[in-house]
């Protein structure tokens, strides 16, 4: 076990951070399963950041001064558990419920893994493992969770963290460290941890409107959709081979990925048509540009600093209210841009099904059909398929009745596309604010 032991808490590293955006595919299946809104179900993801964000700084004070297997034990124990309360979880209340204990699980064992892969491999080698974990993770979880949703259900993105979890029990009880007295106390690194703030709340944009997008406005399946956004963890992997070979100074580093971010974004904002095909080249730019900020911030942040598990607490509680704080801003925008935009769809809807070729009563109870549909899903893009499934056609009318069904599918496509613009420009300022943070002059000291 002891051999094994330090990979598992990598692993388990992982999948707490990967549960910061994991259920982002699957957030329209669980709109749908618990017939909830999109307001309500972004809290999904908020209650997790945000209680992983206000609890890593207090449970990594606590760390130095406690047995750190026992509690990272304990931790992992709680995170296991409320990931199998999740997958069962009735209604949403429960599910966010679940959600924060989950998150409290993690940051306890987030905090505690830091702290025995350092007494396993070092200093150095211990705090790489970990931030590279983390960036991983981070990184590679919506794509995981959409194909999982689309293989299985959304409930399965959960019930897969808990055999990694549990068996994660023992190997931290097999690793032995103890709370380290620092030789001295350092204040938090500011700078690198408020970057580390606003990116993520930038990286909010594509790793949640991005998959609302695909999924909800142009009417993806989840696997469909994970392999396109898997563009984001794979070019964040191909960032640090590239700066290698380039050899940038950190700080340059850093200020070309939030530049990267910024215009990744940007582009996503400004999409020519509802192709995937589009979509690649703006999620290259923002995956490099994950590459070669969190983990080089992390460090920053971190490096030299005791009492190091303390500096790793801010480190986590500043990515995730960032995260938080992005959900906040960019959540209420593209509600309203959704509802604003119902009107016009709503007309362009009712223009294009008075052209079809159908006969005048059957446009009439098809135009009646379309009517509720947009009623009872107000707050959402709307799918108008029911509303053809239902409609009493005659084999001749069937053919003009599927063409105008796509005529509409393209125009909900258009409008979707137009409501999520706007946010996608706030991440994309989000991250040039970041990028303020790092060319800013630094105050001498004499």
């Amino acid at each position: 076990m002891r051999r094994a032991a330090a990979p598992l808490l990598a692993v388990t590293v992982a999948l707490v951070l990967a549960d910061s955006a994991v259920v982002t595919l699957a957030l329209p299946d669980i709109l749908r399963h618990l017939d909830t809104t999109v307001g309500e179900v972004a809290w999904v993801l908020i209650s997790f950041n945000l209680v992983l964000g206000l609890c890593a700084v207090p449970v990594a004070v606590m760390f130095t001064r406690l047995r750190p297997r026992s509690f990272t034990a304990a931790g992992i124990a709680v995170f296991a558990a409320s990931s199998a309360w999740c997958a069962v979880a009735p209604s949403i209340e429960v599910l966010i419920a679940a959600r924060c204990v989950q998150a409290l699980g993690g940051a306890l064992a987030l905090v505690g893994c830091l702290e025995l892969l350092v007494a396993e491999y070092g200093e150095r080698r211990g705090v790489a493992a970990w931030v590279t974990a983390g960036v991983i993770g981070t990184a590679a979880g919506p794509a995981a969770g959409g194909l999982l949703t689309g293989a299985f259900s959304w409930q399965a993105i959960f019930v897969v963290q808990v055999p990694f979890a549990v068996l994660a029990v023992p190997a931290a009880l097999a690793l032995h460290a103890v709370a380290a007295v620092a030789p001295d106390r350092h204040r938090p690194a500011l700078r690198p941890n408020l970057t580390l703030a606003l990116l993520s709340a930038a990286l909010t944009a594509a790793l949640f409107l991005l998959v609302l997008l695909l999924v909800e406005g142009w009417g993806h399946s989840p696997v469909t959709a994970a392999l396109v956004v898997s563009v984001v963890p794979l070019a964040a992997l191909a960032a640090r081979p590239l700066a290698r070979i380039f050899g940038p100074t950190p700080e340059v580093e850093v200020a070309v990925g939030c530049f990267l971010i910024a215009g990744g974004l940007a582009a996503l904002a400004l999409l020519p048509s509802s192709e995937l095909a589009w979509t690649v080249a703006p999620q290259a730019l923002v995956g490099l540009g994950l590459g070669l900020t969190v983990d080089r911030l992390t460090s920053q942040a971190m490096e030299m600093r005791f009492p190091r598990v303390e500096h790793a607490g801010w480190t986590i509680g500043a990515r995730h209210v960032g995260v938080v704080v992005g959900l906040a801003i960019l959540t209420p925008v593209f509600t309203a841009d959704l509802q604003d935009a119902q009107v016009p769809a709503q007309e362009a809807i009712a223009s294009l099904v008075l052209d079809a070729p159908l006969l005048p009563d059957n446009k009439i109870a098809l135009a009646e059909a379309l009517g509720r549909e947009l009623t009872q899903q107000r707050g959402r893009i709307p799918d108008l398929h029911r509303a053809f499934v239902s409609a009493d056609l005659d084999a001749g009318e069937r053919l003009a009745a599927a063409e105008l069904e796509r005529d509409l599918d393209e125009q909900l496509e258009r409008a979707a596309t137009r409501a999520f613009r706007d946010s996608f420009l706030i991440g994309a300022a989000l991250a040039v604010a970041a990028l303020l943070t790092v060319i800013a002059p630094r105050r001498r000291t004499s």
